[in-house]
């Protein structure tokens, strides 16, 4: 198992559960591969806070990734490393193509070091195995995709977290349908393209910390509740303790009043709604029998 428990020798390892995946490269990342990343601490162009709880952290590198894979048709490439990336809870796959180019992919699971993947826009039976990137036309309904594109030709924007995929339901009528990681079904443009298989490091989401400065090591600062503070810096504030005329009795809302629960944030004119069959929550769209 790729979550691991250590001996409660320290208070801090008592309840430290770590994902340890094995098989990750432990060399540096290819330099060619990466660039500087500027970090923000939460603020805008003018200098405020836009983003709380954020700050701090390791330095890291970013690592470039193909989410196209479109300009390298029909040129196998083999695994060369399964890396970790700070940048997002899923693992990467650098891979070598028969030019001698490299590129970093996202890693599905079961991708082994060694395996043949290619970008095709023909296949046979055999060919849908993980890792190969095909149009969703091509994929046979009930597959498990990942890194599918929402835009033809604009790169993987859906199924991309560690342990996710998006299942394909059928391609009909010119439209390819989707379930996806939240349950959504959605109509995508059947020219998209997608990755087979699930995205590995399922286990990401399963490990405990177990001490506030390994989140601090993130970039994530101290966050203190609403209702633990006083009127004048919170809506939810104020009260002796778990009062009734505050404290939290009220609805609870962000900093600046908009409802933390159960309000929809999502605009009713957003062009894409059309594309929705069903949302997440089991309800049909506005219009929609």
């Amino acid at each position: 198992m790729p979550i691991h428990s250590f001996r409660p020798l320290t208070p801090s390892g008592r309840f430290t559960s770590l994902n340890m995946e094995k098989g990750l490269s432990k060399k540096r990342p290819q330099k060619a591969l990466t660039e500087s990343k500027h970090k923000t601490g939460g603020r805008n162009v003018y200098g405020r806070v836009t983003s709380r709880h954020r700050g701090g952290g390791h330095k890291q590198l970013y690592r470039i990734i193909d989410f196209k894979r479109s300009d390298v048709m029909d040129v196998p490439a083999r695994v060369q490393a399964i890396e970790y990336d700070p940048n997002r809870s899923a693992n990467l796959a650098l891979i070598a193509y028969a030019t001698g180019e490299k590129r970093y992919i996202l890693a599905p699971e079961g991708l082994q070091v060694g395996t043949t993947i290619v970008a095709s826009n023909k296949a046979t039976t055999n060919d849908f195995l993980v890792g190969n990137n095909f149009p969703l036309s091509l994929i046979p309904p009930s597959t498990l995709v990942h890194a599918v594109e929402l835009v033809p030709g604009r790169g993987a924007q859906i199924a991309r977290g560690a342990g996710t995929s998006a299942e394909l339901i059928a391609v009909e009528n010119g439209q390819a349908q989707l379930k996806m990681p939240s349950g959504e079904l959605r109509l995508v443009h059947p020219s998209c393209r997608a990755t087979i298989g699930t995205i590995g490091n399922g286990d990401h989401n399963k490990q405990s910390l177990g001490k506030a400065g390994r989140r601090r090591w993130l970039g994530v600062r101290p966050t203190v509740r609403g209702v633990a503070m006083n009127p004048v810096d919170h809506p939810n504030g104020g009260g002796q303790g778990k009062s009734k005329g505050g404290g939290g009795r009220q609805h609870l809302v962000s900093p600046w009043g908009q409802l933390a629960k159960g309000y929809v944030t999502r605009r009713r004119s957003k062009l894409s709604n059309s594309m929705i069959i069903v949302h997440h929550n089991g309800r049909k769209p506005r219009g929609k029998k």
